[in-house]
């Protein structure tokens, strides 16, 4: 009797841990609900992890083609930040969708009107919306890694036999019979067999529980596709056809898997089924025999994988547009395409700044960009440039108006020298500058944003050199914007060039930088008189613009 008071008591308090468990998993479903309708169009405020950030270019790194943004110009635009701004995902899958959609520039009008025709289903449909944001919330992070770098490697754990688990597994038969006759015996050798499974299973474990997290996620993610397609979205139906066609080829891979492999795992949602679960895998090895047949299963279908990755990266990255869209307080359009090789952007903006000013430009050849220190010629060429990425990649742009043809987009802005190789900045700038002229070179529509071209060398050989290599850029097809503090090429290249300018308003004690961009060339300098207004010496202030007057009138350095 006493033994069953003991046993009814860790049953009810079992129980207790269970009910008070599920009621805080649904509250806590209920808050982030609610959260989904609330912070739809807010800036997003995710971190990352050095590492789940170092994994985000993993399907881009595997989908690469012509025409996408390449290394240099996306660290010269810091699309690291325009991504973290525009990320609203709730999955590896959509993160890692979403970077490559920002750096493919290659995509068809026709992707482009589909991408925009789902984007506007879900900032209408919010209820659907919520339903699949919930869904990819379920399908969550692969954690340190990305899904692909575990499938890159599924070769290295060779063929896997289940013989040994079996036979352990079956060994309780015995023991279980054995009861009846001797429970004392039956109970010692089901111990010591339970003892052995779970050290066996934990130094097994330890091989593969990269695999494991793998193949966790592969099943979530065709639970959830079969999820997705139960919402009705007509502006999906293509990807939901997509889905139900990849998902029934991994039929045999998903089948009997998801008691042991499919779903969150304890620590992340506190289940206590979840729990439960983990000690059933410990001593019965479920998820070990299951992740062997799977094994040779998921080899066969690793194409399937990626077309549900890029069905699901797909709708999710969609809806991240249409959340950045409504982020976008200082306005927003839909990009004109045109066979013309102008570009026409009214009242663009970079997306990064709090409080822009807005600049226009309306040109059908290159433009070159004068002014003095800090007036606004860098982050005009970076406005205009992210403007140009986002309206191929993400149908979106900061602006009023953008019209333009589809290009290649590069740019040499932002170098530095590259320690690694021992290169100095000049070697890595004209290295940079080269890419862009074999670009115009072999045939591509390229528009290419070039920030103090030569910088790295001596002014003689920078001006001469510099205004051939801008003359190479012009005219055909190529749209170069470039900017320089060398006035002398503004006359050199006037046949090529339009030239605008930026310049600052000084008043007695300060300096004053509109940021609006004018026509014409610069006319003013004000790199001594910042100088003087951060306190340098009077005496180094008067010589310096002596012999600055000095070289304006005579054309010579005393």
């Amino acid at each position: 009797m006493e033994y069953v008071l003991v046993i009814a008591v860790f049953v009810g308090l079992a129980l207790l841990i269970f009910c008070r468990e599920a009621y805080l998993a649904k509250k806590r479903e209920k808050l982030f609900r609610a959260s989904l309708y609330q912070n739809y169009g807010k800036i997003p405020g995710k971190e990352y992890s050095s590492e789940r950030f170092g994994r985000m270019d993993s399907y881009f790194r595997r989908h690469m083609g012509e025409g996408q943004v390449d290394d240099i110009t996306w660290n010269d635009l810091e699309m690291d930040d325009l991504f973290r701004r525009m990320d609203n995902t709730f999955s590896s899958t959509g993160e890692e969708y979403l970077y490559y959609t920002l750096r493919n520039t290659s995509g068809t009008m026709e992707e482009l009107e589909h991408l925009e025709e789902i984007a506007e289903f879900f900032d209408r449909e919010a209820d659907c919306r919520v339903k699949v944001q919930l869904l990819m919330r379920r399908l969550g992070h692969t954690g340190k890694y990305s899904l692909y770098d575990y499938l890159d490697n599924l070769d290295y754990l060779g063929e896997r036999s289940n013989r040994k688990h079996i036979l352990c597994d079956l060994l309780f038969l015995p023991l279980a019979a054995l009861i009846p006759f001797s429970m004392a015996y039956a109970l010692l050798g089901m111990a010591v067999l339970m003892l052995y499974n779970i050290m066996g299973y934990f130094k097994e474990k330890g091989e593969i529980d990269p695999y494991l997290t793998s193949f966790d996620y592969v099943l979530r993610l065709t639970e959830v596709c079969r999820e997705l397609v139960k919402i009705k979205a007509p502006a999906c139906q293509e990807e939901w056809n997509r889905i139900r066609l990849h998902v029934e080829k991994m039929k045999s891979v998903r089948r009997g898997a998801s008691l042991t492999l499919g779903g969150n795992r304890a620590g992340a949602t506190g289940n206590p089924l979840d729990a439960l679960m983990d000690y059933v895998k410990m001593v019965f090895h479920v998820d070990l025999i299951q992740f062997n047949r799977m094994l040779a299963g998921l080899r066969k279908s690793l194409g399937d994988v990626d077309e549900l990755i890029s069905c699901v990266g797909f709708v999710e990255t969609a809806i991240s547009v249409g959340h950045f869209r409504r982020s976008l307080e200082n306005g927003w359009c839909v990009p004109e395409f045109t066979q013309d090789m102008g570009i026409a952007l009214e009242n663009g903006y970079h997306p990064l700044l709090g409080k822009p000013v807005k600049n226009s430009i309306e040109t059908k050849g290159g433009v070159l960009l004068t002014g003095s220190n800090a007036s606004g010629k860098s982050t005009f060429l970076k406005m205009a440039a992210v403007n140009a990425i986002l309206a191929q990649t993400v149908h979106t742009c900061a602006a009023d108006s953008y019209r333009a043809a589809f290009f290649t987009i590069c740019s040499s802005m932002a170098l530095r020298d590259d320690m690694g190789s021992g290169e100095s900045y000049y070697i890595v700038e004209i290295k940079s500058l080269k890419r862009i002229v074999d670009l115009v070179g072999g045939g591509r529509r390229v528009l290419c944003f070039v920030d103090e071209v030569l910088r790295g060398t001596n002014t003689v050989e920078r001006i001469a050199a510099a205004s051939q290599i801008l003359e190479s850029l012009a005219g055909g097809n190529a749209l170069c914007f470039a900017a320089t503090h060398d006035i002398e090429m503004t006359y050199l290249l006037e046949r090529f060039y339009e030239n605008y300018h930026f310049e600052e308003e000084v008043a007695e004690d300060d300096i004053v930088f509109p940021y609006q961009l004018r026509k014409g060339r610069a006319v003013t300098r004000n790199a001594i008189r910042l100088l003087q207004m951060i306190g340098y010496d009077e005496e180094i202030i008067e010589r310096a613009s002596e012999r600055a007057k000095g070289f304006v009138e005579t054309g010579k350095w005393m």
